[in-house]
């Protein structure tokens, strides 16, 4: 939903949309949490240095919260913020225990969720996801939550498709996120869904944070710190992203770290969360993305230097991974006319398919 409805979307002196996202905070609500919206969002602006959204901080009855820290959260606005909100985003609530056993929303919570209007884009953060799972909104749908958490909620809540192997789940207007700083991933992946990757990574450069991390939840899950002298994946997996256009086998990457092919996919994993193919696949996706969005390169092209080898292997790729093609998604997030595209030769009086995009 999101960007393309702005009917509701806040305009600034000059008249021009900006999103807006309302941030639920409920009693106990952690401080880093609750601003990571705010610290996000507002930092996602157009090339023009204008914000692209508003955001505000409501209770659901208008009235104070006390934080987890143990100070008080003065909020800007009650229920009606959520009312008129484009994206709804609920950060976690230590203050909800009876939520851990499947009970209800305290009454003015439920009335307020109940509030959003319906196709409003709903937003967890860490254990927020309890929240829109108290009211129904998850029910049959993919979701995350801390890692640590995953069992306790899998009990409450049996209806929910829980990983807690990810650092969020996309599944359209229902999006929510791992653990703490993974709500710092769910707010750029939704800036660059909105706006694309030029957008998200400035906000990313000015929170100083990487604008997308690799692996998810499983390099964060109760594993044993490497000593000093323990070899790690580091530098090759930074020679690895130097040679994105080149084949690269497993075993010259295992070669590349002076590790057995065995001892280095064990310790790949552990510490990225993924094995060396998908983590090669994950990145060429992610260079084969910014060049769509950044160049007017044809498609064969950025295939190439993203190491597809072809457009029908980068097809087929952003197809499983994104579910479009590599020009739906140009056209969806391309800031760049595309090419033109040369005229049919013709041989023989038949025309000569042309190179397919």
């Amino acid at each position: 939903m999101g960007s393309e409805r702005t009917t509701a979307a806040a305009a600034d002196d000059e008249g021009r949309v900006r999103h807006r996202v309302a941030v639920l905070a409920l009693p106990g609500v952690p401080p880093f949490e609750l601003g990571i919206p705010s610290r996000v969002f507002g930092s996602a602006v157009d090339a023009s240095g204008r914000p692209l959204y508003e955001v505000t901080v409501c209770t659901a009855d208008g009235g104070p919260v006390l934080s987890d820290a143990g100070f008080t959260v003065q909020p800007a606005a009650g229920p009606e913020a959520l009312a008129t909100a484009d994206t709804v985003i609920i950060p976690p609530t230590h203050a909800m225990p009876e939520l851990g056993q499947g009970g209800p929303l305290p009454p003015e919570v439920g009335a307020a969720i109940a509030g959003i209007r319906p196709g409003t884009r709903l937003v967890s953060i860490c254990s927020g996801s309890y929240v829109l799972a108290a009211a129904g909104l998850l029910d049959g749908r993919p979701a995350t939550t801390h890692w640590n958490l995953a069992p306790e909620f899998r009990r409450a809540y049996p209806r929910v498709q829980v990983d807690e192997e990810v650092l969020f789940v996309d599944d359209g207007d229902v999006l929510t996120s791992a653990g703490v700083a993974a709500g710092v991933d769910l707010c750029l992946h939704l800036i660059r869904r909105d706006h694309g990757a030029a957008v998200a990574n400035r906000a990313a450069r000015i929170c100083v944070v990487p604008p997308w991390r690799d692996g998810g939840q499983a390099q964060y899950i109760d594993r044993p710190v490497p000593a000093p002298t323990v070899a790690t994946t580091t530098a090759t997996r930074a020679w690895a992203l130097e040679r994105l256009a080149e084949p690269i086998t497993l075993g010259e990457l295992a070669a590349h770290a002076r590790m057995s092919l065995r001892t280095f996919t064990r310790r790949f994993r552990d510490e990225v969360g993924m094995t060396p193919v998908q983590w090669l696949t994950a990145q060429r996706l992610e260079l084969a993305r910014d060049l769509l969005e950044s160049s007017d390169l044809p498609v064969d092209l950025v295939a190439h230097r993203a190491g597809f080898g072809s457009a029908n292997s980068l097809r087929q790729h952003m197809r499983a991974s994104l579910g479009v093609s590599p020009i739906a998604y140009r056209r969806t997030f391309g800031s760049a006319a595309p090419a033109p595209q040369p005229t049919p030769a013709v041989t023989s009086g038949v025309i000569a398919p042309a190179v397919a995009r």
